[in-house]
């Protein structure tokens, strides 16, 4: 799995004095703790914080977190925002071990597309989900799932169980095999076939007057 990485920086004193002289600096306080070892305060550049909060999933988005060259993988397990300007004033991290189990949203990856008969034959490919969210183990997290359209004919319909997943890890949704994409007919197929079924629908309404 690809990690993003945040450069952080250690904070020496503690205290809503040094969080407040940290957020004029144009830094957001935060903590990371668990794993073992002992919780570590630390402050990170506001600008970078902000884009991947604006990018999305942050708290399901498995984080490296360089302190002065020393790496920890991290998830984020709170983002406290300002009451009125809803901007990130303080954030905590928890550590991971290898063994850690966490949920994360990993992108769906599609092969064979210029070889697949039903999308040769005019078909459509429709993706109802991009990513899927996985409970994975920390130190086997896939980069993506990927689904083989080599064989793959209009009508087919891919489930999560046609996926192949990575030792250890299952879908945060249970209880019902989820739609990932479906190859669809051609538009001038799907014209016919709905002239077909009001010709058919004209036919019988004519029968029953008759």
């Amino acid at each position: 799995m690809t990690e993003n990485t945040i450069d952080v920086m250690v904070r020496e004193n503690s205290g809503k004095g040094a969080a407040r002289t940290a957020r004029r600096e144009g830094l957001v306080p935060g903590v990371i703790y668990g794993g073992g070892k002992d919780p570590v305060s630390i402050n990170i550049p506001f600008n970078a914080l902000f884009t991947r909060l604006k990018a999305g999933k942050f708290l399901s988005t498995l984080l490296t977190v360089n302190i002065d060259g020393k790496k920890e993988k991290v998830i984020c397990r709170g983002v406290q925002r300002h009451v009125v300007k809803d901007l990130p004033t303080h954030v905590d991290f928890l550590r991971l071990s290898d063994k850690s189990r966490i949920n994360l949203f990993i992108p769906v990856v599609f092969e064979n597309e210029e070889t697949c008969p039903g999308l040769k034959k005019g078909g459509t490919l429709t993706v109802v989900r991009n990513e899927v969210e996985l409970k994975v183990t920390a130190n086997n997290i896939p980069d993506h799932l990927t689904v083989d359209l080599a064989e793959a004919q209009i009508g087919d319909v891919i489930h999560i169980s046609d996926i192949e997943l990575p030792a250890g890890t299952t879908p945060v949704i249970t209880g019902r095999d989820f739609v990932i994409a479906n190859i669809g007919s051609p538009s001038s197929l799907r014209s016919a076939d709905a002239e077909e079924e009001a010709e058919a629908a004209e036919d019988e309404a004519e029968a029953k007057d008759e």
